[in-house]
């Protein structure tokens, strides 16, 4: 793939993404991964205010459902709402195992909903999976249509 995949990972623990960027890096796939650490400066990176207004449109959004300020699930509910950002994939990317925050991603359309293991070999294989899935075998949509 030659044109960059620009990924938005929203995540407040440092060590997740650290082994997230460590994966990418293995996979050695042209990718461009931009990190907020809560659900507010999610918002105004994909509304491109403050700080954000040259941010790139991520053709995918890794997000955490447990996030300060704002939460994931009013992240997702607010993207999946617009008509400028419902087109994303959006990821959630989370330690919760709960059955009801698994429930309400899909109903606010997410696009999968994947637990991150608690062990390092296995979070940064979840992580290649995602990455293998999600930038090589699937279609992303065209931000410019």
């Amino acid at each position: 793939m030659t044109q960059a995949i620009e990924i938005l990972m929203v995540e407040d623990n440092p060590a997740d993404v650290e082994l997230t960027k460590e994966a990418f890096n293995e996979g050695k796939l042209n990718n461009v991964l931009n990190v907020v650490s809560d659900g507010e400066e999610a918002l105004n990176y994909l509304h491109k205010r403050g700080r954000f207004t040259d941010a790139k449109t991520p053709d995918i959004v890794l997000l955490d459902i447990n996030l300060p300020k704002v939460n994931g699930k009013e992240v997702l509910a607010e993207m999946k709402g617009s008509k400028d950002l419902s087109y994303i994939p959006v990821i959630i990317l989370s330690s919760s195992e709960d059955a009801a925050d698994i429930k309400t991603a899909y109903a606010l359309n997410a696009n999968s909903f994947v637990t991150k293991p608690v062990a390092i070999d296995d979070f940064l294989e979840v992580i290649k999976s995602i990455e293998h899935f999600w930038v090589e075998i699937v279609k992303l949509p065209n931000k410019e249509s």
